[in-house]
């Protein structure tokens, strides 16, 4: 039993989701824990910071619009401060091309516009986790 519970817990996957917006909060972690995603919540960009300074996560789902740093300041502190190659995942109701396009410049992996579908959300999460995994055994 012992063993299952280990091999279980080994297959868990960490993300860092920040969103300031309580109700969107709540969706996102209710989709994701019930798929055994361990799942951190940072409100603003100055509290995701310090949870990437301090913890290793498998994902990053961010908003754009969030008190403190907003999601391109952090997506852009994540790859030229902390030099950081985790997948993330922009999760906004921003939707103008060139917002999307210069996130993607910076190093977003992948957008997904509000409101969102659960199982597009659930489809993206697997996928972007998947690919790192693949890369790091290319590695």
């Amino acid at each position: 039993m012992d063993f299952l519970i280990n091999q279980k817990q080994s297959l868990m996957y960490s993300v860092l989701l920040v969103e300031d917006d309580e109700f969107v909060c709540k969706a996102i972690e209710i989709i994701l824990r019930k798929q055994d995603y361990i799942i951190s919540i940072a409100r603003n960009g100055q509290d995701a910071m310090q949870y990437l300074q301090k913890s290793k996560f498998d994902l990053v789902i961010t908003d754009l619009m969030l008190p403190y740093a907003n999601g391109m300041e952090l997506v852009s502190k994540m790859r030229n401060e902390l030099h950081l190659d985790v997948p993330i995942l922009v999760l906004s109701a921003v939707t103008h091309e060139k917002t999307i396009t210069e996130g993607f410049d910076i190093g977003v992996d992948d957008y997904l516009k509000k409101p969102f579908n659960p199982a597009e959300l659930s489809s993206r999460v697997k996928r972007l986790i998947q690919q790192k995994e693949k890369n790091h055994l290319i590695h």
